[in-house]
């Protein structure tokens, strides 16, 4: 078993990882009638994609001894109606190590191949971008 999801009422859940112990919740947004204290549902799918895209890179860089420690991303999703459902991703990312264009395009090449990616419906419009400092 994965995980674990409880819901606690007042549109919050509760996610436990089995293996690790770790938690965290969820709320309905406040545009879908919650109180958007918390990542909704389909806010922890638009930064997964980014943590997967930062994972995989990760190990490829480790596999180049890279150190792109410090790379972060900003993420914005954006909802449809009719149905109501993730309709864009827009990541942009921040980008650290020192390495050549060469090493750059096959980093955010492997990103943009990660599971997440691989995973999410065709229809949602996905806008990456990458910054190298």
């Amino acid at each position: 078993m994965t995980s674990q999801v409880t819901y606690l009422g007042d549109l919050r859940c509760a996610s436990k990882h089995v293996k690790s112990g770790d938690v965290f919740h969820t709320d309905a947004p406040t545009d879908n009638n919650g109180k958007g204290e918390a990542f909704s549902p389909t806010d922890t799918i638009a930064t997964g994609l980014a943590s997967c895209m930062l994972t995989v890179m990760g190990i490829k860089a480790q596999d180049l001894e890279i150190d792109i420690s410090s790379s972060s991303a900003n993420v914005i999703k954006t909802m449809s109606a009719d149905p109501r459902r993730i309709s864009k991703i827009e990541i942009a990312f921040d980008m650290k190590g020192n390495c050549d264009k060469r090493t750059q395009l096959i980093l955010e090449r492997v990103g943009q191949t990660c599971p997440v990616m691989n995973s999410l419906h065709p229809d949602i419009e996905k806008k990456i971008s990458f910054t190298w400092n």
